[in-house]
């Protein structure tokens, strides 16, 4: 189960041939890219800043990636999240996963992302005009997270 964590960005195309390489079972791949908005609560974004733990935050994600396979007949999850400073508009997550029936591999990626959004051990700085300001997760991502419980790890903090 690829799971990576990366300053430099990533190419969707490559990502996904890896995926499917060799795999004549996969009938279906979807695929989720997130990008920094330009736009937060606090207004314009210029820039975002993504912390992790080192170490904690990949077994986190190997974790919820081994859930999805657990609760879906998937042949593969990946996940490439990126760290550090990214301007607005960048890439900032891939969720992918391949799987031999469409249905699984939307609902399997679907769980993957109401994870990261709300409980992935990431922190997330907004940067814009009028400064700093630190992103907490919104009701409606915990609502999201919800309908797939009790499965869903909580987050140390």
């Amino acid at each position: 189960m690829p799971v990576r964590l990366q300053h430099e960005d990533f190419d969707l195309n490559a990502e996904l041939a890896r995926l499917r390489a060799g795999r004549p079972e996969i009938g279906a791949v979807v695929a989720f890219v997130g990008t920094v908005r330009d736009m937060g609560a606090g207004g314009p974004v210029a820039l975002m800043e993504l912390e992790h733990y080192p170490g904690m935050t990949e077994a986190a994600l190997d974790e919820i990636s081994a859930q999805a396979m657990l609760r879906w007949p998937v042949s593969e999850v990946l996940v490439v999240h990126r760290i550090g400073a990214l301007k607005a508009c960048e890439q900032i997550v891939l969720a992918a996963v391949a799987a031999p029936h469409r249905g699984d591999a939307f609902a399997a990626c679907e769980f993957v992302m109401d994870y990261l959004k709300t409980r992935a051990p990431f922190w997330k700085k907004e940067w814009g005009a009028a400064g700093a300001r630190w992103v907490e997760a919104r009701e409606h991502d915990e609502a999201a997270l919800a309908r797939w419980e009790p499965a869903v790890p909580e987050r140390s903090q």
